[in-house]
């Protein structure tokens, strides 16, 4: 990712989003959250490079400016809690994505990291359901919201989202996880049967709906 563009169309993917230049400069081209109006990203050019100033837990602040050297305290920002990228080409694209999606979680009230954190609990060998997921995440209402979550999943090598399949059992479409069988693949390497795309819940799932305690605990349930 290099292009102010590319940064924008992937931050107004976020729910309630939308673009703002606050200081009649397009220079200056920001992307806040509908209702509170705080801006989760800031994007400028600066020195020959688009820069980026996005919100950073203070856990995580220190572990992106010494992975990157194009990762530094935020500039015209309080330093504690935000971080500039400059897009020279030098991050990863999915990095980048990251820490905007994590810039966007810490000014919201979004059930993404929620999502998450249940989706990290489903141990090897099992699976939950998107409304399992929801449970978990606090709303089962919620379930098109883990989907969605899942799809947009900044950190795929420690959330398991290959474990999520839908009420029946089903499994992604051929877009999710890298293409066509690719999710059956992650599935079976960790002794999960995948029938005509399918997965017996009775034998495979976690339930979710019990008391936390009990999913975190490794009990398990019928899926019923």
């Amino acid at each position: 990712m290099k292009t102010r563009e590319e940064a924008l169309k992937y931050a107004l993917s976020f729910p309630e989003t939308y673009q703002d230049a606050p200081f009649h400069d397009p220079n200056w081209q920001l992307v806040r959250v509908k209702g509170s109006g705080k801006a989760f990203l800031w994007t400028y050019e600066r020195d020959g490079y688009i820069n980026l100033n996005v919100k950073v837990d203070p856990e995580w602040r220190d572990f992106w400016r010494n992975a990157y050297d194009a990762v530094m305290p935020g500039y015209h920002q309080n330093k504690e809690h935000w971080n500039t990228i400059i897009l020279n080409g030098s991050i990863p694209d999915k990095d980048v994505k990251r820490m905007i999606a994590e810039s966007y979680d810490l000014v919201t009230d979004s059930p993404s990291k929620r999502i998450y954190e249940a989706v990290k609990k489903i141990p090897r060998g099992r699976v939950a359901t998107y409304g399992q997921i929801a449970e978990m995440a606090g709303d089962k209402k919620m379930a098109r919201a883990v989907g969605n979550a899942l799809h947009k999943n900044p950190d795929p090598e420690h959330i398991p989202c290959f474990r999520v399949v839908n009420a029946k059992g089903e499994l992604a479409g051929e877009f999710a996880f890298g293409g066509a069988g690719a999710q059956a693949g992650l599935l079976e390497a960790e002794g999960i049967e995948v029938t005509d795309g399918k997965v017996d819940l009775e034998k495979y799932a976690m339930y979710a709906g019990g008391k936390p305690s009990d999913a975190e605990s490794g009990i398990w349930f019928s899926p019923r």
